[in-house]
């Protein structure tokens, strides 16, 4: 058992590393695994600038991979569609649509400019034997870029696997340029797929870290949205299956899905009639493969063990190497050139000064070569040898050697009688400014990295532009965006809430909601219970409120009249519902046994109400019937008592009329990082809009919308120029060119329509028309760079548009700037007067209330059993009521 425990611990071991080290995680030298280092070399020994079969490719780098020709092949192909090291010719499949590339027989590949130049160098790189001992192959390859971080890469070892993001070409050069500069570096993921991509929580692609990505996504029309881009790692068959099957799920409601993806992807979604294109959206990022998560984990190999590094950390790692290999070539070069330098200086005094006429009596090979090296010294010397007086001699930079000696001896008769003493110096002064060039560079080696990197991103750099779009998401909540594909009933006697309820004469429908959804039912005895939706729960009998709860609505306010079961007293309150444990029961009253709820609204926007209550004929007291206004009580919590509306029974109550909202219209933000608006105070304040107010967006192609303030919109950011509120007197200023007749015009107006979600040209519609500037400023100014006629200078004028031209409809054409040539337009004012915003109040009402004698209940208006027994009521209780009735109703609105 020992021994079997032995070789397990000992096999596995160096089991776990050989897939560690030689499989699966790549260096941080050359940032390759293994097998695609081996597919490189061997590429390189059969390169000769022309395409070779991927199938010779295989069988060359089978010489040096012990493993199939499957694994080779397959590493080949991803290589090859990472677009960097690798030419390749013919199908290689497409990591868009998932489709495989053709039989290594039939695709062809070779080295591209990029990877001769950077990846190989054989003076600087390391050696090893094969694994058969045949062959050798290099340990690690030269390469002079960051290659791992552009490339990217994948790997799942025995215990540990790396998911390192590929990254811009050009960002990977100026991050190299900055990190020799000292400057701060920050990297984020590019993909060749495009696509949007929240790096919030990158972190350098460490350990725990996390990016979304999301596929790029424009409406077309109202029924139509366009997939452009997909996310790193999908397809588009899978991405068109996950929609499929979120459609199938009730989730999302779509009509069909259609793939014309060719040179670009485009996967057509189309949507029933009536249903939301923005919904539809944000229902495809919280449902579908449109939104992805990927955990980044960077480990590499360093020093033959795994290490867990930051890209940014790993960049300044390969940038040092990077110094080392350039300073290790400028090393070799230098001795290249003093070896040519000190061969051309021999052989130039072997030849002016004829020393060799004088071995033609030498006898032996000895003698030569000591006849030679006489003749030499003569004209040469080491350098540290003491010069004599007047010594003309060269200066040598190392001393003569036996081979040296030699070599002249090879030089033939037909050269030394064509020797031209003028071009031998040429050559040799070229060889001293080369090597002068050289100790300049290794003398300022960052200088010279700096250049190298410049000339990397000069020469590869084009059409490597970033094509991932960097965003901030906002969280798309599955139950903000599920469809509503159920149909909530209750059944008020029984108590049962769901969307499975039998339907007969006590079962009533309350409205649609998704299988996602919470459901809140209060019952009459003034408890609530929060629930998830079922077929069929049972809540609790004599239901009075059932409807689907949302916890972030700080909107919803629920007015309420109950009597108390102890003392017989009536409450009035408006609360919210707030923090709130599922499926626990909650108590809006006292608590007292026979507590029952006399009224009950809920309002969705904080509206008021005034009630009609009429007391039981029981009651003594004189007036037996009058109004209550819901306006006076302040919004509180759901475990607020209230205030005393009556101590006398309650027969009846019904609703008189429906008030205002008293936390009055929403505060709207609009976030251009995410394109939404919101309430949640995130971006630039666009003001307090009531249910009829409207925002309007101007776009660049001169069309101005109006839209609802509806925070499940989408906003086109990049191709938005203006957005706000629109009030009453907004007037833009607009400045814009004829495409056809290239004349300016400038034009104020404001917006007459009121049609929403509906463009509307405001420019000429001719081909080639541009708005130049657009403002809501009510004293806008632009500087015009003109010419008055053809023959005058360029300058400039600032004209103060509201003088220049009156208020005129949004159709007019505007009045023409009436100059040679305009060559400019720049707007000098900002957009317009940004909204004030006014103190929030912290509390939803008043420090103190009048304690009213009045209150109210909502849709129910069938009579109430009738109290037993007598109530008593004093004169100065009556006397109170009075005061109440006669002064006026009030409205409190919070801001």
């Amino acid at each position: 058992m020992s021994s079997v425990r032995g070789m397990y611990q000992n096999w596995f071991l160096d089991y776990a590393s050989y897939v560690i080290l030689e499989r699966a995680v790549p260096a941080i030298e050359d940032g390759l695994k293994p097998v695609q280092r081996r597919i490189l070399h061997a590429m390189k020994e059969m390169d000769d600038g022309r395409f070779n079969k991927v199938a010779n490719v295989i069988g060359q780098t089978m010489q040096y991979h012990p493993h199939g020709d499957a694994s080779i092949g397959d590493a080949m192909v991803n290589l090859g569609q990472k677009d960097l090291l690798i030419e390749t010719q013919g199908n290689w499949g497409d990591i868009r649509t998932g489709d495989g590339a053709a039989a290594p027989r039939y695709i062809e590949a070779r080295l591209s400019k990029f990877a001769l130049d950077v990846v190989f160098n054989p003076d600087t790189t390391e050696w090893q034997m094969s694994y058969d001992g045949r062959k050798r192959e290099p340990t690690t390859l030269p390469v002079k870029f960051p290659l791992l971080l552009a490339q990217g890469v994948e790997g799942i070892a025995v215990g540990l696997s790396t998911k390192i993001m590929p990254h811009n070409f050009r960002e990977l050069c100026k991050a190299s340029i900055d990190v020799l500069k000292g400057r701060d570096i920050q990297l984020f993921p590019d993909f060749p797929t495009g696509g949007l991509c929240d790096v919030t929580n990158y972190n350098g692609g460490l350990r725990g870290a996390k990016i979304r990505l999301r596929a790029t996504i424009e409406k077309a029309d109202k029924t139509m949205l366009i997939i452009r881009d997909i996310p790193y790692g999908t397809t588009t068959t899978a991405l068109m299956e996950s929609i499929v099957k979120a459609s199938e799920a009730n989730k999302i409601k779509i009509k069909k899905v259609v793939d014309n993806t060719a040179a670009e992807v485009e996967i057509q979604v189309h949507l029933p009639t009536g249903v939301s294109p923005d919904l539809t959206m944000d229902a495809l990022y919280a449902f579908t493969d449109c939104e992805i998560s990927i955990s980044p984990n960077t480990c590499v190999i360093i020093e033959d063990k795994p290490r867990f590094v930051g890209v940014e950390d790993m960049l300044r790692l390969s940038t040092q190497k990077t110094v080392r290999l350039l300073e290790r070539e400028l090393e070799i070069r230098e001795n290249e050139l003093q070896e040519k330098w000190h061969s051309a200086s021999l052989e130039k005094i072997f030849i002016e000064n004829r020393i060799y006429r004088k071995i033609e009596e030498c006898e032996t090979w000895a003698e030569i070569l000591e006849t030679i090296d006489k003749g030499l010294k003569k004209f040469v010397r080491v350098q540290g040898e003491k010069a004599k007086a007047d010594d003309q001699r060269i200066v040598l930079r190392r001393a003569i050697t036996e081979d040296d000696l030699t070599r002249l001896t090879e030089i033939r008769i037909k050269r030394i009688s064509k020797f031209d003493g003028f071009k031998a110096d040429e050559y040799i002064q070229r060889l001293e400014a080369e090597l002068a060039e050289v100790a300049d560079h290794m003398a300022n080696l960052t200088r010279y990295a700096i250049n190298y990197f410049e000339g990397l991103l000069k020469k590869y750099g084009a059409g490597r532009e970033r094509k991932t779009q960097l965003r901030t998401f906002d969280v798309v909540t599955a139950q903000k965006v599920a469809v509503a594909n159920q149909k909530l009933y209750v059944n008020r006697k029984d108590g049962f809430v769901g969307y499975g309820l039998k339907k007969d004469e006590l079962v009533e429908y309350i409205c649609d909601c998704s299988d996602l959804d919470d459901i809140i039912a209060i019952k009459r005895d003034g408890t609530f219970m929060v629930t998830r939706i079922a077929e069929k729960t049972f809540v609790g009998k004599d239901i009075l409120h059932a409807g689907v709860y949302n916890k972030n609505d700080d909107r919803l306010v629920y007015n309420m009249i109950y009597q108390d079961g102890a003392s017989g007293i009536s409450f009035a309150k408006r609360f919210l519902v707030t923090g709130i444990t599922r499926d626990k029961s909650y108590d809006l009253t006292k608590g007292t046994k026979g507590t029952k709820t006399l009224y009950l609204t809920a309002n969705p926007n904080s509206e008021s109400e005034i009630v009609s209550i009429q007391l039981s004929d029981k009651a003594p007291a004189r007036v037996k019937q009058f109004d209550f206004d819901f306006a006076e009580l302040a919004i509180k919590g759901k475990g607020s008592m209230g205030n005393i509306v009556t101590k006398q029974p309650i027969k009846k109550i019904t609703q008189k009329s429906l008030g205002d909202s008293t936390l009055g219209g929403r505060e709207v933000f609009f976030d251009s990082v995410v394109g939404r608006l919101n309430t949640a105070g995130h971006g630039r304040y666009l003001g307090t809009f009531d249910t009829d107010n409207t925002v309007l967006v101007v776009y660049k192609d001169g069309s101005y919308e109006l839209k609802s303030p509806d925070p499940a919109l989408h906003f086109d950011v990049p191709n938005i120029v203006l957005l706000r509120k629109l009030e009453p007197d907004t007037v833009l200023s607009a400045v814009y060119m004829d495409g056809e007749t290239k004349i300016h015009y400038v034009k104020r107006f404001k917006i007459e329509t009121s049609t929403l979600e509906k463009r509307f040209i405001f420019i000429s519609e001719t081909k080639g028309s541009r708005l130049l500037a657009v403002t809501a400023n009510p004293e806008p100014a632009v500087e015009v760079k003109l010419q008055r006629d053809k023959k005058a200078d360029k300058e400039s004028e600032t004209i103060r548009l509201h003088e220049f031209i009156d208020v005129k409809g949004w159709k007019a054409m505007g009045n023409k700037l009436n100059y040679f040539k305009v060559h400019g337009i720049t707007l000098l004012t900002d957009e317009g007067p940004e909204p004030e915003r006014r103190e929030v109040a912290k509390k939803r009402g008043p420090a103190t209330l009048p304690r009213p004698t009045a209150g109210g209940m909502g849709a129910a208006e069938a009579p109430l059993p009738e109290e037993n027994g007598p109530v008593d009521i004093s004169a100065e209780d009556v006397a109170q009521a009075q005061a109440v009735l006669r002064r006026p109703k009030s409205q409190l609105k919070l801001f």
